[in-house]
């Protein structure tokens, strides 16, 4: 039992300490996606608006306009390089594998792309031979624009060499420390968003160059934005996720010590009643 104690105390200190360093890293990690969002968002609404006047064009982007058929679909999942996170990896390779279970239920082909370390050991038990490619981004100290373009680069080039016809982009959203959402986003095609009929006349703008050569420089820069966005809210929830995991181990293991130490003790006086009883015992004998 002293070994034990010992051991989950040992334990206690470990979560205690991961906690603190997750503590400390999540504000930054916060911070850069929460700041990461506007632009995004912004550039949504930038590529919507002209994508919406170059729809009817027939010199529209593939990116855009889409190969016209939908029957290979690449997902494209990130996920951490690291566990003791909780429920972080599973909860996004688990929307991912329903989405896959379902296009294929419809004798849809799909393939992964793993952005991760974990979500590529989850994934491969499954659909081993269905993963066309894994990037582990474990050796970055400090994610930048050029990891997020690198993998839209990647997956870009796939495109064009009609490997895929849709692409789906899946990991966590930050909501909070103990919130994060699993969330799956269309970016190959292009899915524009229809303005409500009862938003008023939509606002008619001229663009110089044409729309069509705007969005053939735009849409790659916007693929790698959505990335880039993706794994600044993945690194946050990991964060948010661990922060929370080791907070409710390091209260398990306290409330095993009580409980260890309580049979300890309980043992020890046992053994002290049973050897007092043999002498009292043993004296009375003689």
């Amino acid at each position: 039992m002293r070994v034990r104690i010992a051991s989950t105390k040992a334990t206690q200190k470990i979560t205690k300490a991961m906690q603190m360093v997750a503590a400390s890293r999540l504000r930054r990690a916060q911070n850069a996606a929460e700041a990461a969002r506007p632009y995004a968002e912004k550039m949504d609404v930038v590529i919507s608006n002209i994508a919406t006047a170059a729809a009817s064009s027939p010199g529209a982007p593939v990116l855009m306009a889409g190969t016209g058929k939908d029957q290979v679909h690449l997902l494209l999942v990130c996920t951490g390089e690291r566990g003791l996170c909780g429920a972080f990896n599973s909860s996004i390779v688990r929307l991912a594998r329903e989405r896959a279970l379902a296009l294929m239920s419809q004798g849809k082909e799909v393939k992964f792309f793993c952005v991760g370390r974990k979500g590529f050991e989850l994934l491969r038990r499954t659909f081993e031979k269905q993963i066309v490619e894994n990037v582990e981004l474990r050796s970055v100290r400090q994610l930048g624009f050029v990891n997020a373009e690198d993998i839209a680069k990647k997956v870009i080039a796939r495109f064009e060499a009609g490997e895929f016809d849709v692409c789906s982009l899946f990991y966590s959203r930050f909501k909070s420390v103990v919130s994060q959402v699993p969330t799956a986003q269309q970016i190959i095609p292009l899915v524009v968003e229809t303005q409500p009929a009862n938003a008023g006349p939509a606002t008619s703008y001229e663009y110089e160059p044409e729309e069509d050569e705007i969005l053939t420089g735009l849409l790659p820069r916007n693929l790698a934005v959505q990335v880039f966005r993706a794994l600044l809210e993945n690194n946050a929830s990991f964060y948010g996720a661990q922060m929370s995991a080791m907070d409710n181990a390091t209260r398990n293991a306290g409330d095993m010590i009580r409980k260890q130490t309580q049979i300890y003790n309980r043992t020890r006086q046992a053994m002290i009643t049973k050897e007092l009883i043999e002498i009292i015992s043993g004296a009375e004998a003689l």
